[in-house]
Order: C-alpha cells, then structure tokens, then sequence
C-alpha cells in the first residue's frame, strides 16, 4: 500500500458531476489527449508520480513535476518538456511558488498530489515526534494546501480535476503502520468531502488507492519480504492509468483501487445507519451540514 514519493477534457467545460466510471478506452489512461493542458505533480521525480508525469506528458499536456528532489525534478522535466520545481509541499510557504511555476506554463488544469511518505513504525511507543509530524505534514498537509492554493487558480480557468494518491490503507487496516493508515484515511474523507463542494465550480476531486506499488518507498527489507514470499507488486504505470482516468473523467469523489493484475475499481462505501428516533428515521443533518450547496450560518 503507497503513495508517492475521452481526450482533452480536463479544466474548462467540464461538467460538474458524473457517474461513477473510469473515463477512457482500451485500459487505464489510454485514449485521451490532453494538449494544451497543464499538468502539476507533486513527488513527480519518482515513482507513481514520475510514472503519471509521463502518461500526461505523453497525452499532450505540460507537465510541471514538484519534488523535494530538484536535481531529479529537473531531469524529469527535462525528458518530457516540461518545467520543475523544488519544493517541500508539506509547508504552507511553498504553495506560492508551485501555483506560479503551473502560471508560468498556462495555468493548471490537472493537479496529481501525489507525495507522500511512510513512518516505518510499527510500534506507537516507538513514534518519535518528527516521525509524526514528517508523515502527517507529506501525506495530509500537503494534500489540504495544495487543494487550497490550486482550486482558484483551476476556478478561475473554467474548471480541473485533482486526484491525490491515497491508498488501500486509507480503506482497511495497515498495522504495520498504523500511522500511514491514520494518514491515509484522513485523505480519503478529505477527498469525499470535498469532492461535492467543487462541483459548482466544475472541478473534479478523486483518489486512487492502489495496494503494494513497487516504488521507492517499498525498497529494502519491506520489498525483499514481499518479493521472496510471492506478493505481487504493482506497476506504478498501471496506477498512473488510473490517476488519468480520473483527471479525464466526469465522475468525482471517487476511490479508485489499484490492485496487480485487474482493472481500477471504484470502491463503495456502506452507509452507516442513521437516526431511528420515530418521525427522524434515517435523516441526514440539516443545512449547510448535510448539503454542500448551503452556506454556512453567518456570525458576528
């Protein structure tokens, strides 16, 4: 379980809304043209995010690839035309200067949050301090600062989409890092929430959440242990396919899971039971509470 370290139709005109499909035909990401769109990916030097760089790089968009690793982030953006930045997306501070690099290129259509870390603790005694605040910073953070800086700038051009790399640990249990999965799920309620309150302003938010991706973050003993006892791992370009499908689509608010060997599925919640108290059965909160399109009550 990790994270990061039809054509053309992402940012203006996008319809608010959609149903629940992968967009796209003959498999993950294929199909789709997305010239003169810009593409901004954070963790883009490696990985899921090198991977989905390319499939929009090779779609036809600009693509500017955000990394802590500027050496790297240049030399990808090199390959694919594109503009890098270095970057610690996990700081508020930062956020000013990606929006500009998308700017600088067009705008931003599409943005992939994609980075991400892992604490490696499996013992919460053993958590230090920085390794708390380095994965809540890299995998929730950024993810809640880059949505706030890039939503105007998309706004402002008619519409876009975010996917944010998530994970199947933001959906079950990963007790071999219990903090990762903390992460995660705080992700992926994000991304439901959030996804109804972009509609009006015709942005699309979805999440992939693949299973065991060989990337950097598996290297080492974790990846040998899966290796030598058969697990299969995933291509970073199957979830890449993915991540352009859900930029390319009309749905929103979807989980896409990405698991070895099958297409990407949506993933569907239960709903949980409501209220049973007589004459309120199964209601949900009122207002602007339970409905997206209301406003908040004011206060003085």
């Amino acid at each position: 379980m990790t994270s990061g370290d039809a054509g053309g139709n992402a940012g203006g005109g996008r319809p608010a809304g959609g149903t629940p499909t992968i967009g796209g035909t003959g498999g993950p990401g294929s199909g789709v043209r997305l010239d003169g769109k810009v593409a901004l990916v954070t963790g883009g030097a490696s990985g899921i995010g090198l991977a989905s760089a390319r499939r929009f790089a090779r779609a036809g968009a600009t693509v500017v690839v955000v990394d802590l690793d500027g050496d790297q982030a240049a030399a990808v953006a090199a390959e694919l035309g594109g503009a890098a930045l270095r970057a610690d997306v996990a700081s508020s501070d930062a956020w000013p200067s990606v929006v500009a690099a998308g700017r600088a290129v067009g705008g931003i259509d599409i943005v992939h949050l994609n980075a991400g870390v892992t604490t490696g603790q499996q013992e919460i005694t053993e958590l230090t301090d920085e390794e708390y605040r380095r994965i809540m910073g890299v995998n929730v953070d950024h993810v809640v600062f880059g949505t706030r800086a890039c939503v105007p700038e998309m706004a402002a051009r008619g519409g876009g989409a975010i996917v944010v790399t998530a994970s199947l640990a933001g959906l079950v249990a990963l007790p071999g890092d219990p903090v990762y999965t903390l992460s995660k799920h705080a992700v992926v309620g994000f991304v439901r929430a959030m996804a109804p309150r972009l509609q009006e302003q015709r942005i699309t938010m979805n999440a992939v959440c693949p299973g065991m991706v060989d990337t950097p973050l598996l290297a080492g003993e974790v990846r040998d242990l899966l290796v030598d006892s058969g697990f299969p791992l995933i291509d970073p370009d199957a979830v890449a396919g993915a991540v352009v499908d859900c930029a390319t689509g009309e749905a929103t608010g979807m989980l896409m899971t990405v698991q070895a060997g099958s297409d990407p599925v949506a993933y569907r919640f239960a709903r949980p039971p409501g209220p049973r108290v007589a004459g309120a059965e199964g209601r949900v909160p009122p207002g602007w509470l339970g409905d997206p399109g209301q406003p908040p009550p004011v206060t003085s």
